[in-house]
């Protein structure tokens, strides 16, 4: 396993063991989410995606986090820690600064739509088949999530799922020409002819 593969993994669990606190020691952890425009609470920037008010909610997110931050760091893994850490401060930035300041915003989904956003528009930015394929996974299992964006159900910080989404597309954009591939195949030519001087140099 890759060890960058532990970045997503780790951040699940925390979320987890952070939600089990809350759960069995009866707290509420929700004062260290994001309460927009008020300076005590910008360490919100920070926890406010790994603290969740319910089962249901820490399990929706659950899922694709994991399964959108292991594509992303398999698949973009030049330029995956970056853009794990721009869409996570960045979003929670534009949450503290633009968001409903009436309540307090908490949970993983702006990031989980900044990494949907970027994965999904990577595909239309790069055009290879591999980013056109991972595009395609994303919007035939998680097209819904367009709805999210929309200010449908007042309990539901849509402002960071939209800003989460925004922040995914711009990375998209400016990371659109970083390519694996092309990394990876001038490593196999430079493997390809140092062993054929090596085999020149022993047939000498």
């Amino acid at each position: 396993m890759k060890k960058s593969l532990w970045i997503p993994i780790v951040f699940v669990i925390l979320m987890w063991v952070i939600f089990f606190i809350q759960y069995f020691y009866k707290v509420d952890l929700g004062f260290l989410g994001i309460h927009p425009q008020d300076s005590y609470s910008l360490i919100g920037i920070f926890t406010a995606p790994l603290i969740h008010g319910s089962w249901e909610h820490l399990l929706s997110n659950t899922i694709p986090i994991f399964i959108f931050g292991v594509i992303l760091f398999i698949s973009y893994s030049k330029i995956a820690l970056r853009v794990w850490i721009l869409i996570y401060v960045a979003t929670g930035i534009l949450v503290w600064l633009f968001a409903r300041p009436d309540s307090y915003h908490i949970g993983a989904s702006g990031i989980i739509y900044g990494l949907a956003a970027f994965l999904l528009f990577s595909g239309f930015f790069r055009m290879d088949i591999r980013s056109i394929a991972i595009a395609s996974g994303v919007a035939i299992f998680y097209g819904g999530m367009i709805w999210g964006i929309f200010p449908l159900q007042p309990t539901v910080s849509w402002e960071s799922h939209l800003f989460g989404g925004i922040i995914g597309i711009v990375l998209a954009f400016l990371y659109r020409h970083t390519t694996e591939t092309t990394k990876n195949i001038e490593r196999i030519e430079q493997e390809h002819k140092r062993k054929s001087f090596d085999d020149y140099m022993n047939q000498s």
